[in-house]
């Protein structure tokens, strides 16, 4: 599991390790119709999608960061891009947070190796727009209008809601977050990582803080959650990854559905639920580097992600694809896999960026002194 990325907790309105050494990029590529594929805004800049792929294929790769393989079906949707196009994908710092992928994007301006794509947290997604191109993809008009800017430069992709896994061989099973204060569960209850730092440990933060009467302007019953957790000494303080789920590290495992549910596949034993007094939604978002050495590359890439068969590897992977809605109602979307997916009853809790933010700012003051 990705344990340092940040979530995009969905919006109700979007506004929207070292540096390698490489020569200079040489200038972009230009599209069918003549023009710069870093200026391009849409495949009609490229004379169609076949002059896109065109000049995909003359720039030859393409730089991916913060992809991890077993994240939302990264691994087989690199794969499927690779091979569909001839196009070599380069995968850095697949275990990277949001901020790394920035941090990256202004280390490497100019070189080579510089990210062509993000696939980023709010938090850090949105403090970050002058870095992105405008470019709306062809399917652009049937992602929901509160899930994109209006410009297409930045995209909700796929998404899904916060759970609690277990492995129903070593634990009694559990139906509420209250169970998790159990002596039962002592040393067992594991967080997806640092919620100052790590979206998914975030919004596990602010499902518990649901689940305790607070709401999304208010997550300090989810910190105080977590702090009886640790005096209970229920808390296992270990970032879970898939190694750590599978050997019996880590038996219960906060994280996003998409991300739980994936483990069952591995181990059966594994259960995944969604507490319904609880429900937390979120979204990842993508964008293109306005510097991206493979422009055109990274047009085609957004493409293929927004595209059926880029959603459906997304569906695949356990996660919720953007574009589910408008799939269903075309008949274009895997059927079986969507009907896999984690129920949910109720109207999921979708916090806002001013919400995300005074959250954000209340952890960093008090998650530390509550878990010290």
């Amino acid at each position: 599991m990705r344990n340092v990325r940040l979530i995009a907790v969905v919006a109700a309105a979007v506004v929207v390790a070292g540096v390698a050494c490489a020569p200079p990029e040489k200038k972009s590529d230009r599209g069918g119709n003549g023009a710069a594929a870093g200026q391009a805004t849409s495949l009609a800049d490229f004379g169609g999608m076949d002059g896109l792929i065109a000049a995909a294929k003359k720039e030859g790769e393409l730089n991916v960061i913060a992809l991890p393989p077993d994240w939302a079906n990264y691994g087989a949707i690199i794969k499927a891009f690779g091979d569909k196009y001839g196009i070599k994908v380069n995968s850095a710092q697949p275990d990277a947070a949001s901020q790394d992928e920035i941090n990256a994007a202004n280390q490497q301006k100019g070189r080579s190796t510089a990210p062509d794509v993000f696939d980023l947290g709010q938090s850090v997604a949105l403090a970050n727009k002058a870095m992105f191109a405008p470019y709306k993809v062809a399917t652009f008009d049937s992602i929901p209008a509160d899930l994109k800017a209006a410009d297409g430069s930045l995209v909700n992709d796929y998404g899904g809601y916060m759970s609690i896994g277990y492995d129903s061989a070593k634990v009694p099973d559990l139906s509420t977050v209250n169970d998790l204060l159990k002596p039962d569960y002592k040393g067992k209850v594991a967080l997806n990582g640092d919620p100052t730092q790590a979206g998914a440990a975030f919004s596990g933060v602010a499902m518990v803080a649901l689940s305790q009467g607070g709401s999304a302007d208010n997550v300090a019953p989810g910190v105080d959650f977590f702090a009886k957790l640790k005096q209970a000494g229920n808390f296992l303080p270990v970032d879970p990854t898939p190694a750590t789920i599978e050997s019996g590290q880590t038996p219960i495992v906060i994280d996003w559905d998409y991300l739980n549910a994936a483990e069952t596949k591995k181990l059966p034993s594994w259960k995944v639920f969604v507490p319904q007094d609880a429900v937390l939604g979120g979204y990842y978002f993508q964008a293109i580097n306005k510097d991206a050495p493979h422009p055109a590359a990274a047009r085609l890439w957004q493409e293929f992600l927004f595209s059926d068969e880029g959603q459906n590897l997304y569906l695949a992977g356990g996660a919720r694809p953007v574009r589910a809605d408008a799939m269903v109602k075309a008949g274009t979307i895997d059927t079986a896999a969507y009907e896999k997916l984690p129920p949910i009853s109720g109207k999921p809790v979708i916090m806002t960026q001013a919400q995300t933010d005074a959250a954000t700012r209340y952890l960093a003051d008090n998650w530390a002194k509550a878990m010290g």
